[in-house]
Order: structure tokens, then C-alpha cells, then sequence
């Protein structure tokens, strides 16, 4: 039951019909006993001022931010975390005496899905990653801050995969290079690289016959790795898996970013296993 003393969380994108956070946080809250409640709050840039203006003066502890306005935020905080600053893009926000300060967990809850699930360590390893905007932005930043060797960087805007590039090479480490968008170019970064990460939102719900290349562009020694978790399969992870392909899917992601963020919302531990339950638990009544 939401009461004057409870402390809201939010979540501000657009669309968000297919969202699994509130289910999680929510489920999580109750079992630690918290008096917090998460809730959707549909909203696009032209609007993100006022609301976020709003949410700063209400009973708020903070909020997520998911499409597509992960990079615009940053224009309406009071305070950014180091990494979160180097990324250019934030994704929790922690609301403290009406201060805003963000923070980007996607990153580290990719990277910490990666260890947990395939037990691979970025360091010295090589990526290709499709999709320049706020997760692949922060994924790619997260990698060079992790060691890795190389990164591919491929958008359909090229500009965006110049600008991640740039800031990765001048601010981490030499290791970004800046690809066209083709057939023949995917061919040779997936054929020079350890893991492919499909960031560009091609093949979620509910466009789930899309792919963002074709299965014959794959071999069977490489990662594929898709940050969407809804469908848990996506067209590019069933086609990997034709191919013998290692694969990896969003919800590991989901959960650790998630938890991170309730960290620093709460100050208290993230209870992991609880947390996978239940987004364990969304996943297989959707599939049913």
C-alpha cells in the first residue's frame, strides 16, 4: 500500500509497455521490507524537463532512464559520476535534498553478466558492438575501462559511433575504431573479434522477426551477445545457436544494472537471487 511515506521510484522513456523493471524492483522491495514502490512514467525528450522538475520536488529517491533519453538527461542534473560523465549518458538517478545525481549501471551490469553467466573477463578480449546510443555507449566505455583490446564501433548514424570512439580513445584508452555499416565490414570485425554485441534495439519487441545481420556473416567461435530481454530469445540468438554459437541475452543485464541501482537508491545489499527469480519467473509466463 503506497502511503504518504513512501518513497517512489521511477522509471522515465518511451515506450516502456515492454519493460520488466517495475515487476523486479518492486518484488524486491517487498521482500527486504522496504517502503518503496517503482512505477513507469511514459515520457519522451520534448517532455523530460517538466517531468524530471517535478520528480525533483515530490517524494522521490531517484529513477531510471531508458529511450530515449539516457544522453539528454544529463542536461538536467546537478551532479554526475565520474564513469557516468566519461560514458555521456546516465541511466539511475538518485535524488538527494532535491539534488539530482546520476550515475550509468549499465555497464557494470553488462560486464557483471558476462563474468556470472560465461565466465569471460574483458580484459585483452576483442568486441564488435552495433548501436552507438545509451547502452552501447556505456557498454563500449565500461569494456576499455575493463582492458579490453579492441573495439569495434558500428551505427547506422556514423556520426554517434565517432563521437563514442573519440571520447573512449581520448579518455580510456586507444582501443575504439570507428566501422561503416556493411556486410563486408561486419565480416571482418566478426571475424577479428571475441564477442559480437548487438546494442541497437534491432530484434526486441515487438519487431521480433528483425535481425541486425544475417547468420551467415557468424562462426562458431564467436560470442553473440544481444542486451534485449524481451523476447529472452531474439531472431540473432536463435540463429547463433543454429550455428554453435556461445550466446548471451539481456537478462543478466537487466538484473545487475537493476541491482546496482537499487544500491545506490537504498543503500542496502541488492538481493540477486531473489531478483533473477522473479525476472526468471516474468520471462517463462511470457513464454508460456
Amino acid at each position: 500500500m503506497i502511503t504518504l511515506n513512501t518513497k517512489m521510484v521511477g522509471l522515465l522513456g518511451q515506450p516502456l509497455t515492454f519493460t520488466f523493471s517495475p515487476q523486479m524492483h518492486n518484488s524486491t522491495f517487498k521482500t527486504m521490507g522496504l517502503d518503496y514502490f517503482y512505477r513507469p512514467i511514459e515520457v519522451g525528450k520534448e517532455d523530460l524537463y517538466n517531468v524530471v522538475k517535478g520528480l525533483r520536488h515530490m517524494n522521490y529517491a531517484g529513477f531510471n532512464v531508458t529511450k530515449p533519453n539516457k544522453v539528454r538527461i544529463l542536461r538536467y542534473l546537478d551532479e554526475v559520476d565520474e564513469l557516468a560523465a566519461k560514458i555521456g549518458s546516465v541511466n539511475t538517478v538518485k535524488i538527494v535534498d532535491g539534488r539530482l545525481i546520476g550515475y550509468n549501471t549499465d555497464g557494470e551490469g553488462y560486464v557483471a553478466s558476462l563474468k556470472e553467466e560465461l565466465d569471460f573477463n574483458p580484459n585483452g578480449k576483442r568486441f564488435t558492438i552495433l548501436g552507438a546510443g545509451g547502452a552501447g555507449r556505456a557498454i563500449a566505455f565500461t569494456l576499455a575501462n575493463y582492458g579490453a583490446d579492441k573495439i569495434y564501433i558500428i551505427d547506422r548514424m556514423s556520426s554517434c559511433s565517432e563521437i563514442v570512439a573519440s571520447e573512449i580513445n581520448a579518455n580510456i584508452c586507444k582501443c575504439a575504431e570507428v566501422v561503416e555499416l556493411s556486410d563486408s565490414n561486419l565480416k571482418v570485425c566478426i571475424d577479428n573479434s571475441d564477442v559480437i554485441i548487438n546494442a541497437s534495439g534491432i530484434g526486441m519487441m515487438p519487431q521480433i522477426d528483425r535481425t541486425p545481420f544475417s547468420k551467415d556473416l557468424l562462426h562458431k567461435d564467436i560470442i553473440v551477445s544481444d542486451i534485449t530481454y524481451n523476447p529472452l530469445k531474439t531472431r540473432l540468438i536463435q540463429e547463433a545457436e543454429a550455428v554453435g554459437c556461445k550466446t548471451h541475452n539481456g537478462v543478466g543485464m537487466l538484473i545487475h544494472q537493476g541491482a546496482k541501482a537499487f544500491e545506490i537508491w537504498t543503500g542496502f545489499d541488492a538481493p540477486i537471487k531473489e531478483m533473477t527469480d522473479t525476472v526468471v519467473g516474468i520471462v517463462s509466463n511470457l513464454n508460456q
